[in-house]
């Protein structure tokens, strides 16, 4: 399913596509596909060198869960571009790499720490997650766990679609 927007955030249910630690940006899009930009271009290879099968399996609305240190490498932004291109609407991870979570919200592709939530999740387990109310539930374990909600200007940056798109909407309304 793909997101569907609640009265402050959206609240994403989807499939979990599992991965482990350290999953780095070379993983997520690979060198030899970053002579294009083409979002579209970038999704259709996202996470090939990780799962050959991963843009096959994926769906609009989908979830990423990945453990520590996710986005590692290189401090492109083609990776969060991929992922988002690629359909899946938020990542959850144990930790992230500090540029790639800085580009994910630069670029409106929501991403939740929650290590709980990480240890109870396989592949194809359905998540819904409030990102507003820091509730993430795994459908299938029936477990539900929190996390701290992001501040309300990132929250609204996500809700843009990105940094631009906010700045834009920010610009529009002075």
């Amino acid at each position: 399913m793909s997101p569907s927007q609640s009265d402050t955030a959206p609240v994403i249910r989807g499939k979990a596509h599992v991965f482990g630690d350290d999953v780095n940006t070379d993983e997520i899009i690979p060198a030899r596909y970053l002579n294009r930009t083409d979002p579209a271009f970038l999704g259709a290879h996202c996470m090939e060198d990780a799962d050959p099968e991963f843009v096959r399996k994926v769906r609009a609305g989908d979830v990423i869960v990945g453990g520590k240190n996710f986005g590692c490498g290189s401090s492109r932004e083609h990776a969060p571009i991929a992922i988002k291109a690629a359909g899946v609407a938020c990542v959850v991870a144990r930790s992230f790499a500090r540029i790639f979570f800085r580009n994910a919200i630069n670029i409106g592709l929501p991403i939740v720490v929650c290590p709980e939530a990480v240890a109870d999740t396989s592949g194809g387990d359905d998540l819904e997650i409030d990102l507003a109310g820091g509730r993430l539930a795994n459908r299938t374990t029936g477990h539900a766990f929190t996390f701290p909600p992001f501040i309300e200007e990132i929250q609204e940056i996500i809700a843009a679609g990105g940094l631009m798109p906010f700045v834009k909407g920010r610009m529009g309304k002075a």
